[in-house]
């Protein structure tokens, strides 16, 4: 592709983008609408940013970069800010911040960079100003120039003081005495962030439920909106809480550290964690240090503003677009970004079942980078509405398997192409098939070796026989030399056979066949799991081991004997009992047997304090792994669920919960903390 088409391209990208953009700030800013969620928005943001830096002939004015928020609404009265309320570019990865470092160190090549570090508070930007000491206005960002005045709403955050009286600091005499005069006869304007302590949100969320309202859906909205209303009870009632951040004016200060100063001199609760930093190691030691307390703060944070410490220095640097070259939002990974739909292929599974997977233009979502997500089935894909180059929003919280949770359509240029379910199997060429009733297509041959390969894949997972070290490459290759046809064969597998795979050191050969030897003693519901039955998955297999207690009984079970265990339908039952009548199956029992696999009989039963209940967990548990807190349900009576449905007794919440929270509330299912949860296990 010459230069010519890529400029082509990237200006109809840049037109989408600018479009899609400017309508979610208008919901937001305007009417006050939120149809995807703040990492989703960045996502966009970013793509724009990044494109028009490739391309600055292609930046106009109204592009949404030029611009930092929407008009002012107009049941406020407007207020002209003294000084821009500038927005900050985003960065996200280490690379971006050392770009602009770089690009800053090149405008003032003498200068000996110092940065100054804080916390990126999710919340509502506000500029307060004081006369001869007193709050004379409070104002809102608007749209940089011109925000909204909202002094009596601010006044009912007691965070913020009335009345400046200057404390004792660490401040020099001068700073001191200035800040003395000018509070009793001059004006001071300090900026900074309103916002919801978690605690506040959740009794606030905790009195909705009770009255049968619908519960907010985040910090930062509901401080945004309580800002805006005109009753300054609805403020009042949200118990909102300011930081300030940014001094605006001169009193001798030379660093954005004594800015800080100067606000807790004045009575502002200002960052506790700020840290100053000689190079960029420490910046990201810090960006580092505030993740790790992220959860346990307060309040929520996106991510950490990294700017130059030098005031002068940062003047000097000046303005890009609506944003300061000398600082930067340095932001964590969203749980949700936008990327671009290149193809969707199809695997086969252990099934037979063929799963669509849509292939994206890499795209960092959560920390991790992803480039396939699935799209489990053609009913799914329906839903969606998703086609071949569309722009999607990806997400992965809490959940390993990245997943696709809605199509930007109108990003749409016209090129998409719609995806049709192949008529045959990719690996072997047979037919595929949907039954009548299921979601899955699924190949028709038995024998198909991707199903082969999907079934041992499946037999060594962690969860089946846990064969540690023994992955999907390794399986690979054992399956193309002929040494592994099925599960049993791994159990013959001897040191010289491990000894041809590529790179494979003699510790790892050792290492390998030690974890096949310590892998024949077994649950019985693991082993059953691991057999891989249609249908039969870890609740349905620990059900299994409880009633029958052995695998012979379990494979002379009829389906009338199957049906009669709860939660066993007609369908899973015809499923077993076909499983163990298939005479290849029938030989791969009688393989394992004789290779030394012992089973440890069935699962151990406790007081089952959690009969009745059943589980669904969501998001990322600090305490113990979600496989622990699934066996620890299961131990007491309890059953575990993948899905939300009105039948779910309890949603365990942790750290960056999914959609499945999201039903859980609009079902009415109670929705559990990671330390609710534990306090009922014990």
């Amino acid at each position: 592709m010459n230069d010519q088409q890529k400029e082509k391209n990237a200006k109809e990208r840049i037109q989408k983008l600018k479009k899609e953009i400017n309508r979610h700030r208008y919901l937001y800013h305007v009417l006050d609408r939120i149809e995807i969620s703040d990492d989703a928005l960045d996502s966009l943001k970013h793509e724009l940013q990044r494109l028009e830096g490739e391309f600055p002939q292609l930046v106009t004015p109204d592009s949404p970069t030029q611009r930092v928020g929407g008009a002012a609404l107009e049941k406020f009265s407007k207020v002209r800010h003294d000084r821009p309320m500038l927005s900050l570019d985003d960065v996200f990865e280490k690379e971006e911040v050392v770009k602009w470092r770089d690009r800053i160190q090149k405008m003032v090549p003498s200068a000996s960079l110092i940065f100054f570090a804080e916390q990126k508070i999710d919340g509502f930007a506000i500029s307060l100003t004081y006369e001869n000491g007193m709050l004379r206005v409070a104002s809102t960002r608007g749209d940089g120039m011109v925000g909204e005045d909202v002094t009596n709403n601010i006044k009912t955050i007691s965070a913020i003081p009335l009345t400046l009286e200057p404390h004792t600091s660490v401040l020099g005499g001068k700073i001191q005495e200035q800040m003395k005069n000018i509070c009793a006869k001059g004006t001071i304007e300090i900026r900074g962030e309103v916002y919801m302590t978690k605690e506040a949100f959740e009794a606030v969320n905790k009195a909705r439920r009770k009255e049968g309202l619908e519960e907010y859906a985040n910090p930062r909205n509901t401080a945004a909106g309580a800002i805006r209303q005109l009753d300054p009870k609805v403020a009042a009632a949200r118990k909102l809480d300011f930081l300030a951040y940014e001094l605006v004016g001169d009193m001798g200060q030379t660093t954005h550290a004594e800015d800080h100063l100067i606000c807790a001199a004045l009575g502002f609760k200002t960052d506790k964690l700020v840290r100053e930093c000689g190079t960029l190691e420490e910046v990201f030691a810090f960006h580092e240090y505030i993740r790790e307390k992220r959860e346990k703060l307060p309040h929520q944070i996106d991510g950490i503003v990294v700017r130059v410490n030098r005031n002068e220095l940062f003047k000097k640097l000046g303005v890009a677009g609506k944003a300061p070259r000398g600082a930067v939002a340095y932001k964590y990974p969203g749980v949700e970004s936008t990327t671009t739909v290149s193809d969707i292929i199809v695997q086969v599974g252990r099934t037979g079942a063929i799963t669509p997977v849509a292939v994206l233009a890499p795209v960092s979502v959560a920390g991790v980078m992803v480039t396939r997500a699935t799209l489990h089935n053609e009913d799914e894909i329906k839903r969606l509405g998703i086609r071949i180059g569309d722009t999607v929003i990806v997400q992965r919280a809490g959940d390993v398997i990245p997943d696709i949770v809605r199509v930007l359509d109108r990003l749409r240029t016209g090129k998409e192409k719609i995806f049709h379910m192949p008529k045959k199997c990719p690996v072997c060429g047979s037919a595929v098939k949907r039954k009548e009733g299921e979601a899955a297509h699924r190949c028709t041959n038995v024998h198909c070796s991707a199903r082969k390969r999907e079934r041992l894949y499946h037999f060594v997972s962690k969860k089946a026989m846990n064969i540690v070290g023994m992955g999907p490459k390794i399986i690979d290759r054992l399956v193309d030399v002929g040494l592994v046809s099925d599960a049993a064969d791994i159990y013959a597998l001897k040191p010289q056979d491990v000894a041809i795979l590529e790179r494979f050191a003699e510790k790892s050969a050792a290492n390998l066949l030690g974890a096949i030897q310590r892998s024949k003693e077994i649950a019985l519901q693991k082993l059953i799991f691991a057999l891989g039955i249609e249908h039969v998955g870890e609740e349905t297999a620990i059900d299994l081991a409880r009633r029958f207690g052995s695998l012979d009984a379990l494979s002379r079970a009829s389906e009338e004997d199957l049906i009669a265990i709860q939660d066993i339908g007609g369908v899973v039952a015809k499923s077993i009992v076909r499983w163990f009548s298939n005479a290849a199956n029938k030989k791969l029992i009688e393989k394992l047997m004789k290779a030394g696999i012992r089973m440890t009989g069935r699962p151990k039963e406790k007081k089952q304090t959690l009969k009745g209940n059943t589980f669904v967990f969501t998001g990322e548990l600090t305490t113990m792994t979600r496989d622990t807190a699934k066996e620890k349900v299961r131990e007491l009576g309890g059953d575990v669920a993948s899905s939300v449905s009105p039948k779910t007794s309890y949603v365990v919440a942790g750290d960056h919960p999914g959609s499945k929270y999201e039903k859980a509330k609009k079902l009415g299912v109670i929705v559990l903390s990671e330390e609710e949860f534990t306090k009922m296990l014990s």
